[in-house]
């Protein structure tokens, strides 16, 4: 009986597998035949998933006409930034939280992920007119410091399910060593959280690299503006642009794309032991 079951999980297994796969790709695939046809394929009343005949204009039009790589370059420097601000932040904020005596711990995890749960549209208006006072607009200063207090609530959990997976041994032995809670820090929890690191910075990377409401009132000068504003503004009162617009999306969505799959060992590995405490 077991083995006739076996067979049709397999089955099973491998439809559900093939679904998810085709529901997760096929946006992108769609995205990319789309970048690939004539505006007049586009517009006509059969939609066609192979493009007859192929056309790259529509990729001239997004790097030549509408400067895509000063977007890329800007978000790239924002979502960089971001990253490396959040696991410094954040993973100070967790090893205190993990490897020091603090009273309420957990009250501040919970504190600390409230403030995630706030609609960015309840939060954007505050945030412009303090940023006009400080004089911040169109800067990547009001960019990385927005995404920091979005991004860090997330990566301090993660972080610190991470750490509570990595014995209490090794700190009593780095303190017989002599090793400082600094040094603990930096000597032996960093080197052992390599895919907690990996999988709250891509994280991080991801939530800066896509965000649009922030970056739409934050910046109005294109050396400042990030990707998903400058495909917005691809767009003109009477005409869309829907091959342009799939040209940029497709290029902006590869490199995630590599840097997920070119890391997905380490992300599986950091959230799955972050969920786990020996």
């Amino acid at each position: 009986m077991t083995g006739r079951r076996t067979p049709l999980r397999r089955a099973l297994i491998g439809l559900a597998a093939a679904l998810i796969l085709i529901w997760s790709v096929g946006p992108f695939i769609w995205q990319f035949s789309t970048s690939l046809q004539m505006d007049k394929a586009l517009t006509s009343g059969t939609p066609r998933l192979i493009p007859d005949p192929v056309t790259f204009v529509h990729y001239f039009n997004a790097f030549v006409e509408k400067g895509l790589h000063r977007y890329m370059i800007n978000s790239a420097i924002v979502s960089a930034c971001t990253t490396l601000l959040c696991l410094t932040v954040g993973s100070l904020a967790a090893f205190a939280l993990s490897r020091l005596r603090i009273r309420g711990r957990y009250g501040i995890l919970f504190l600390i992920l409230s403030v995630s749960m706030f609609p960015q549209i309840a939060l954007v208006g505050p945030l412009y007119l303090l940023a006009s006072a400080l004089g911040l607009l169109d800067t990547y200063a009001v960019l990385v410091l927005t995404y920091l207090a979005l991004c860090l609530p997330i990566v301090t959990w993660v972080m610190f399910g991470y750490f509570e997976t990595l014995p209490r041994e090794i700190d009593e032995a780095a303190r017989m060593d002599g090793v400082s809670t600094p040094g603990l820090l930096w000597y032996v929890i960093l080197p052992m959280s390599g895919p907690g690191l990996v999988t709250t910075g891509l994280l991080a990377f991801i939530t800066a690299w896509n965000e649009f409401l922030f970056a739409l009132a934050f910046t109005s000068d294109e050396r400042t503006q990030t990707i998903p504003v400058g495909i917005a503004n691809f767009t003109n009162l009477y005409y869309v642009p829907w091959g342009d617009i799939a040209a940029a999306s497709a290029v902006v969505t590869l490199p995630l794309i590599l840097l997920v799959l070119f890391f997905q060992r380490h992300i599986i590995e950091g959230l799955t032991q972050g969920g786990i405490k020996e």
